[in-house]
Parts: structure tokens; sequence; C-alpha cells
């Protein structure tokens, strides 16, 4: 047996969706009147045996109705409503075992039980005994209300009055009284089926809708967790990378002076106490917030553009010569917020790492790198350059062609790279305030270059 709607669900269930509680929902079901509680309870008992037992359910509803056309019959109760007595008793008993064990079928198939009644209501009428039992056309009616669309409830509205009609002249005297009885059964059945399935199908939209919200709610926490998980990575590898790129410049440089020059070796050292103690406590800060059970986590604020120079004059003592040049005027410290300023800086940060870890100096010149911050109107713009070569190094993807040198066979297409982290970090963070990020080789020398364009906040594009 499939599963369908009950009879007994004349009320949706509830149950499966509670209502919220506040000042203007009433009282909780908890203080409900205790004759409430009961029939709320049979009523959900009832519920669930029909859902786990639909088939045992219709062969009592089925029974039940059985035997109550039965003992219509044997009672002799027929008689006291038929308009002829002398019908034959063993056809008035065949038309209310008719009219009731059919309903065993009802919620499959309310249609064809009602079609299957409807000579049987004819022979009632013809015959004038009337049994009560035909009223029972009543139940598939609803049925059909409850499932069906109100065509098939019109045409269920006609199968169920047109034996009354076709009777009249059989019955002239009672046959409209029958049919006005018909007619306000019918529409009982079918507002209350109406009613039944519009409360129906609003408790399960909300139950649909709470669903839908958990879901998003949950799709937004994991999105927002992997948006956060990016973000940690991202800090990370700028405060990690950077500073173990200095720390490594300044040992080899340490390393290379500790024999001629004792002094460099030891201002080296020192600087690299300096740059190790500024990264763990960046990452003591960093690590510090993610943890709930530290509420009084270090929040020192993120770099800015002030700490422009620092950082520069770090990169100088880890040995790469940088020249930073301004244009334009900045204007106050607010025109440009803090996020914006952050993003300028680990740019700048991660442009220079990439030159002390990937470049190394060309044979005519020593290694060196510029930066310049361009300041408008409505933009700003962070130009990094280097004279270093090894740019395929730093890219993962630069390579020459044949047509760059004629003399040289075509060399094997190396297998297509991924884009390195760190220009991954730089166009994310720049794609987070409508900026672009464009890096690769310098043409004209073979250096390298990462140009930032960022757009000021709350001005026109």
């Amino acid at each position: 047996m499939t599963d369908h709607p009950t009879d007994a669900n004349l009320d949706v269930d509830a149950h499966t969706a509670p209502p919220a509680q506040d000042a203007l929902s009433g009282p909780a079901p908890d203080a409900a009147a205790p004759l409430t509680r009961a029939i709320r309870s049979g009523l959900d008992r009832l519920r669930a045996f029909d859902r786990r037992r639909p088939l045992a359910w219709d062969t009592a509803v089925t029974a039940f109705w059985a035997v109550a056309a039965v003992l219509d019959y044997t009672s002799g109760g027929w008689r006291n409503v038929a308009h002829d007595v002398t019908a034959p008793e063993p056809l008035v008993l065949l038309m209310s075992l008719c009219f009731s064990l059919p309903l065993l079928l009802r919620r499959r198939y309310p249609m064809a039980v009602l079609l299957l009644m409807a000579p049987v209501s004819l022979v009632n009428v013809w015959t004038g005994a009337v049994v009560q039992a035909a009223l029972l056309q009543l139940i598939p009616a609803f049925q059909i209300a409850l499932r069906f669309p109100l065509r098939r409830l019109g045409a269920a509205g006609l199968v169920l009055c047109a034996p009354v009609v076709g009777g009249a002249d059989r019955i002239p005297d009672i046959w409209d009284r029958q049919l006005v009885s018909y007619l306000w059964g019918f529409v009982f059945v079918a507002l209350l089926g109406i009613a039944v399935r519009t409360r129906r199908d609003y408790t399960e939209a909300l139950v649909e809708r709470a669903h839908r919200l958990e879901h998003e709610r949950d799709q937004q926490a994991r999105l927002a967790a992997a948006a956060e998980r990016t973000r940690i990575a991202r800090e990370m590898h700028d405060i990690i990378g950077h500073n173990l790129s200095v720390i490594t410049g300044l040992a080899d440089g340490g390393a290379y002076a500790a024999a001629k020059s004792p002094e460099r070796a030891a201002q080296a050292l020192e600087a690299i106490g300096t740059t190790s103690r500024q990264a763990l406590s960046e990452l003591r800060r960093v690590l510090g917030v993610l943890r709930d059970d530290h509420p009084d986590a270090d929040r020192t604020p993120q770099p800015t553009l002030d700490d422009l120079a620092p950082l520069i004059e770090q990169v100088r003592r880890a040995g790469l010569p940088v020249h930073l040049k301004l244009r334009g005027d900045p204007g106050p410290p607010t025109l440009l917020p803090p996020g914006r300023q952050l993003t300028v800086y680990r740019v700048v940060q991660e442009s220079l790492t990439n030159t002390l870890k990937h470049a190394s100096a060309p044979a005519d010149a020593p290694l060196s790198a510029a930066v310049t911050l361009t300041y408008t109107r409505t933009h700003v713009d962070a130009h990094i350059t280097d004279t270093g070569t090894n740019t395929a190094t730093r890219t993962g993807a630069a390579t020459r062609s044949a047509a760059d040198d004629p003399g040289r066979e075509p060399p094997t297409p190396p297998p297509i790279p991924t884009l390195p982290q760190g220009i991954m970090g730089m166009r994310e963070r720049a794609a987070l305030y409508s900026g672009t990020i464009e890096a690769g080789p310098l043409p004209e020398h073979g250096g390298w270059h990462v140009r930032l364009r960022l757009p000021l906040e709350d001005t026109p594009q």
C-alpha cells in the first residue's frame, strides 16, 4: 500500500513544525488545557499508526462502515427513511455492502470508488429504498477534495448528484430534498478537504522553509569558515614567507661577512634576532585571536602604509637595496581605509619577498628593487620592480619560444604549472576591494614587476 493522506488527518501534522513561542503567540503547548492535550496526543498517535500501517487503518475504517451498514439493514432502520419499504431486502443488503466495502480503496483510487458507487446509488434511488449507506459516497469525495485539483472535484460532484437527478421520475415528491441533502453534504466535505489540504500545504511549506534556512545557515557557516581559513592562510604566508626570507638573507650575509668583518656579522645576527621576534609576535597575535579560550588575545592593529618604511629598511638589511618613491598627494590618513592600506602593504611585502627568494643579480649590475606609490583622486597604485633574473622560477610559467631565439630548436613544452600561491594571495587581496594585480617579467631588462591598482573607498570608478 502506498503512502497517502489519512481520513483521520483532518488537521495537519502540526507536530512536524512546532510554532515559535513569543509574546504574541499565546501560551506554550504545556500550558494548554488537559482535555486539549489529551485530544492532541490521541490524534498524534492515530496519525502515527496510520503512517506505520496504512492497510490496517483502511481495513479498520472499511470494516466499521460495513458493520454499520449491515446493522442498519438487520435492525430495519432503513425502513424509517425509505420511500418504498417493499424493496427486496437482499437487494438492500447488497447495496449497503456496495456502498461500504469499496471504501478499502478510497485513498488509492477515490474517483474509481465514486464511479463504482454511482450505479448503486441510481439503483438505490430508483427502488425507493434510499439506504443511508449512500452517504458513504462523501468519504471518497473528501479524498478527492484533499488530493486532486478543483476540476476533478467538480466532476466528483456531478457523479455524486447525477443518480438523484436521474431518479426524479421515480420519487418525484422527495427527489429535490434528496438532492439538497447530497449537495450540502458534498459542499461540506469539499470545503473540509480544501481547508485540510491548505493547512497541510502551508505546514509543509513552513517545514521546507525551515529546512532550507537551516541548510543555508550551514552553507553560509561553511563558506565563512572557508573564507576565514583562506584569510588566515594568506596572513600566515605573508608573515612567515617574508620574515623567513629576510632571516635567510641576513644569515647568508652574516656568514659571508664573518671571516672579513666580525662587526657586520654581529649586526646580521642582531637583525636576525629582531626579525625573528617580530615574526613570532605576529604569529602569536594571529593564533591568539583564533583561540576561544583567550578573550584577551592581542589584537594589535594590522600594518598600514606608515609601516612601509620599516618594512623596506628590513629588506635592505637583508641585502636587497630598495628605493621608495611617492607620487601625488596621499591626503589625510582616513582617505584610504585600513583594509586597503593592509592590501598595499601586503602586496609590497610579498613582491619584495619574492625578489629575495627567487631573483638573482644580473651579471652586469647588482640586484635592486624599487617601490613606487602613486596617489590619484580615485586610485592608489603600487608598482614594484626589480632588476633580477630567473623570472621563470617566480612565475612558474614563463618560458622562451623558438621565435625569441631563431637559432635554437623549439624546446619540449613543459607541463602546465599552477599559479604561485603568493601571486594568488595578492590577487585575492586586491579583489576584496575591487582592485587589480598585474605581474610579469619586464622585457626591457629581464626584471620583474608587480602593479597594484586599488580604488579608494566611496569614490567613482
